[in-house]
């Protein structure tokens, strides 16, 4: 019994360490980038991003192999790797819970001419040149690595990748800004809501794709069992949700059987769509954004578990994301190029396509580049996605680290490039701050 303890001990020790060293880099860097007008989650990701092997890992080898990756006797090796792994994906399902839940529908059904043409050119272009950039070099990137990828899986992951719009980080952007009243927020915010869900629903159509080996009957089984599983949570769950919920809460607040209860329908959630074949996180999603309208229980929830995430789990998945890139797969100029290739189309398919959509809807010049900017916006939400993508084995280690970088550089861009162009638009009062 003592010898288990003190097994315990070794392997919580590195662990601790690690959390500490995750948190409060986070923490820092996030309000070090929110002092240069830039939202918190962008320095949260950079945090990440440093403390794996493209910079910690790179200047201090062995501090980095004793801190992230430690040999523990006793233990298989990669333990504490799986640990870690595991911690950060209940995280990530509490994150998509979240999601789920402060997701607003109602963009959605109050989609007007401009709006649809936004959103669609949104997904149309970024997807389209996603699938050209596979075509041109599909055969060279994979040339040189173990992973065995499908031309098609492939092709159609690197289109819905290219589509995604990080609609929580803009509605955090606009709150911060205290333009969530203007045309042009409402617009943005409605149009990234379908492209983010359009976005999923490709994801999760390819995750099915991977899934069943390309087998088109398994895969037509795998979406059907996802649409009984869709009307289940609609039609079945969720009014059973509301009225068990909604008895748990009491002015405002929700008791800690009620949040018991809660945690436990999410990740039933996510086991379901676990058993069918794709990821837990869709589950957690689908469970959040079938209560999104209980505003009592949304407010109650979100006061429990959203600061607690945000401080703690939201790091780990960043700094889970850091681990897994490394930019020394980027090991030659040709390689450099298909980044700079990925990267350039990513942002004039969402700058381009989504700007021009607005210009021919009656916007301005500077209004349409406005919405442009923003719907480049990528973050968080891809981050989540390319991440599936490296699980189910569809991108190796050089595009993961192109689209991690690709992730960065779109939404770091978006408050200094909107800070040139929003003169003479209702976003204007942005410059005083």
């Amino acid at each position: 019994m003592v010898f288990a303890s003190m097994q315990v001990e070794a392997l919580l020790l590195p662990l601790l360490w690690q959390l500490v060293i995750i948190i409060l880099a986070a923490r820092l860097t996030g309000l070090l980038f929110k002092k240069f007008g830039q939202p918190e989650v962008v320095g949260e990701i950079t945090a990440g991003l440093l403390l794996g092997p493209s910079f910690f890992g790179w200047i201090a080898p062995d501090a980095f192999q004793m801190i992230f990756r430690p040999a523990l006797e006793g233990f298989p090796q990669g333990t504490l790797h799986w640990v870690f792994v595991g911690i950060s994906q209940v995280g990530l399902l509490l994150l998509l819970f979240l999601v789920g839940i402060e997701f607003e529908f109602s963009h959605l059904l109050s989609m007007g001419r401009s709006t649809f043409l936004i959103s669609l050119a949104g997904i149309t272009l970024p997807f389209g040149l996603g699938v050209a950039v596979s075509y041109l070099f599909f055969d060279s990137i994979f040339a040189t690595t173990e992973v065995v990828s499908n031309f098609w899986s492939f092709s159609l992951f690197l289109g819905t990748a290219m589509s995604i719009t990080a609609l929580p980080i803009l509605g955090r952007i606009m709150l911060e800004w205290k333009v969530t009243h203007t045309r042009l927020a409402v617009v943005t915010i409605t149009s990234a809501a379908f492209d983010d869900a359009a976005g999923w629903i490709l994801l999760a159509g390819v995750g099915a794709f991977v899934t069943t080996g390309f087998h088109v009957s398994n895969t037509v089984l795998m979406v059907f069992s996802t649409l009984l599983f869709a009307v289940f949570m609609i039609f079945v769950l969720r009014p059973i949700s509301i009225r068990l919920l909604n008895y748990f809460v009491k002015d405002g607040d929700i008791s800690v059987s009620g949040l018991a209860v809660t945690l436990s329908l999410l990740f039933l959630s996510a086991i379901m769509t676990n058993l069918i074949g794709i990821f837990g996180i869709f589950g957690a999603f689908i469970f959040g954004a079938i209560l999104c309208d209980q505003v009592e229980f949304r407010r109650a929830v979100q006061s429990k578990l959203k600061d607690f995430v945000t401080a703690f789990f939201l790091p780990i998945f960043f700094a889970y994301t850091g681990l897994r890139t490394n930019i020394g797969t980027l090991d030659s100029i040709h390689v450099w190029g298909i980044a700079l290739v990925i990267i350039s189309a990513s942002i004039f398919g969402k700058v381009a396509g989504c700007g021009f959509a607005a210009y021919f809807s009656g916007f301005s010049t500077r209004e349409s580049a406005c919405i442009g900017v923003l719907m480049n916006t990528r973050a968080l939400m891809e981050l989540i996605v390319i991440n599936l993508g490296k699980d189910l084995g569809i991108i190796p280690d050089n595009i993961f680290c192109m689209l991690v970088m690709m992730a960065l550089i779109t939404t770091f861009m978006t408050t200094p490039i909107l800070k040139l162009i929003v003169r003479g638009t209702e976003f204007e009062t942005i410059l005083k701050s």
